[in-house]
């Protein structure tokens, strides 16, 4: 009987040499309200990174196994549970409701087995694989919720998504464009630039070359305080730190500036002025929840919507995925098959 299984296990925080690939993880066995899954998928999000260096105030109990986002197969179900059969293809919502995120306070997917509570499940349509089930919860998740259970965005406006590259971002462009936006997307090199064209934005810019807020000014027209006319109509900013200005600057009166992280920096330089002058709407918008991975896969399964996946790598080679993450070098997913 098997009572090991390898998993990619973060043993203290600090850079990549805090990760391993190891052999003998403890198997784990289901219990009261548990399921153990087989992993099939996993994929990893810059939080990823976040939880190797370590965070303030977050007590991560260490060692564990990183990995938010997975989809795999019931392997085994404790006595109490009902309503799942042995072998059912599912997707993890990575939010465990009495203890927070897997791969972060509880281990995650990137191993061969996962202990997961039974109410974290949800059925897989059979026209969607593991790896793009895995692809959905942190970076689409996030991204649907955003846009449509907030109600942010509308055919026909003008979005411009910063960080578009990464999990976040190419679901935002992928989103907007199936909800008839016109997509301003900003990544930082040209091969990327490339691929957001390929994928629908109409337009690209590189934010290292280009003043993308004073482009969006120049191409679209200076915003009116009287009118509505020029700017754009909604910015997606995750990043925060000094692209927060420039973004108030572009939008349009009665425009839209969405919020969901800050990769870099929460604490920016403000400018209120823009907000009441132009009556913006900051709205934030926080995690996921089953209805937006529900909606997402059934999106997947009808033919509307192909998750960009940019690597697909072997559990031996994990920690390659958690630099190419930090590093910056993948446009969209990064997904680990163990």
């Amino acid at each position: 009987m098997q009572t090991t299984m390898r998993a990619l296990v973060l043993k203290q925080h600090g850079s990549l040499d805090a990760l391993e690939v190891i052999a003998d993880r403890p198997l784990p066995r289901a219990t009261n309200g548990h399921v153990v899954i087989r992993v099939r998928a996993s994929s990893f999000n810059y939080h990823d990174v976040f939880t190797m260096k370590g965070m303030p105030d977050i007590k991560v109990p260490l060692p564990v196994v990183i990995g938010l986002d997975m989809a795999g197969e019931v392997h085994e179900i404790a006595a109490d549970v009902t309503g799942w059969n042995i072998g059912e293809r599912v997707l993890v919502n990575p939010l465990n409701k009495t203890k927070g995120l897997m791969g972060e306070m509880l281990d995650g997917g990137m191993a061969e087995y996962c202990l997961v509570a039974a109410d974290q499940l949800l059925r897989m349509p059979d026209r969607v694989t593991f790896e793009q089930a895995a692809a959905l919860p942190v970076a689409y998740g996030t991204a649907h919720r955003m846009f449509f259970t907030h109600n942010t965005i509308a055919k026909g406006e003008r979005v411009i998504v910063l960080g578009a590259s990464g999990g976040v971002g190419t679901g935002c462009v992928l989103l907007a464009k199936m909800a008839g936006c016109e997509v301003i997307a900003c990544a930082s090199s040209a091969a990327k630039l490339k691929r957001l064209k390929e994928i629908g934005a109409d337009h690209v810019i590189h934010y290292q070359d280009v003043d993308w807020s004073k482009w969006a000014i120049e191409k679209f027209g200076k915003p009116q305080r009287r009118t509505y006319e020029g700017g754009v109509d909604v910015v997606v900013n995750f990043t925060g730190g000094d692209t927060w200005v420039p973004s108030l600057r572009c939008l349009k009166r009665g425009g839209k500036l969405l919020v969901c992280g800050a990769t870099a920096g929460f604490d920016p330089k403000e400018d209120l002025r823009y907000i009441w002058s132009f009556e913006l709407k900051v709205i934030g918008s926080n995690s996921f929840y089953d209805e937006n991975l529900v909606a997402l896969m059934d999106m997947i399964a009808a033919g509307e919507l192909q998750p960009l996946i940019d690597t697909v790598l072997p559990l031996a080679d994990a920690k390659e995925g958690v630099r190419l993450i930090q590093d910056r070098e993948v446009i969209g997913k990064v997904i680990v098959t163990p």
